[in-house]
């Protein structure tokens, strides 16, 4: 039988001069997220306790994906915890962190997620903070790593504790890389350089 001759492919052709190439599609954008839950207004049997008994201290209450969460003025924050703890039996404080608003004042937020047992229920609590906020170390034992770990982060105070210092750094490290306005590339290149012996940066 005779070999079949393979055709072999042609050469692009060059267009045309002066003939108009058209650009190549863009690539399809990728459908937008949808929208999450907006916060509702919460106004239950606990937020008008509340209301009761620390009156305008008590400022916005909301649920958030089925999240209370309720803020709290730094002046009466430590009495209202207290309340929490001994009359609403919020036993267990689950976590304490911090936000940086940067442009806000005041600048920062304390945070603190709250559990009872006995009503399997959460609360969080925001704190509206310029640079300290009293520690509730005295009334869940969990608040003193998490307080110092904000201090560390943040470079928050919190006057009552036992013993504020960092956690996650050394002691004589400068700045608190949680901070907005924090050179996260710059770091602290004096403790960097005597204590490893490199520059810093990246």
């Amino acid at each position: 039988m005779d070999e079949q001759k393979k055709e072999e492919p042609k050469p692009a052709e060059a267009p045309a001069a002066g003939a108009e190439q058209k650009p190549a599609s863009a690539a399809p954008k990728p459908p937008a997220k949808p929208a999450g839950p907006a916060p509702e207004p919460l106004d239950n049997e606990l937020v008008r306790r509340l209301r009761a008994r620390f009156g305008p201290a008590v400022g916005g209450a909301t649920l958030d994906r089925k999240q209370a969460i309720v803020v709290v003025s730094r002046e009466r924050f430590l009495e209202l915890c207290r309340y929490l703890k001994d009359e609403e039996k919020f036993d267990f404080l689950t976590d304490l962190t911090g936000v940086d608003w940067l442009a806000r004042r005041p600048r920062f937020e304390v945070i603190l997620n709250l559990y009872s047992f006995s009503r399997n229920e959460r609360l969080r609590l925001k704190v509206p903070v310029d640079d300290a906020c009293p520690s509730v170390t005295s009334l869940w034992g969990t608040a003193d790593w998490l307080e110092r770990e904000c201090f560390d982060m943040f470079g928050i105070q919190f006057p009552g504790h036992p013993g504020l210092k960092r956690i996650l750094l050394p002691d004589g490290w400068k700045g608190h890389p949680l901070r907005k306005d924090y050179d996260i590339l710059k770091q602290d290149t004096d403790w960097v350089r005597e204590n490893l012996g490199i520059e810093s940066g990246q």
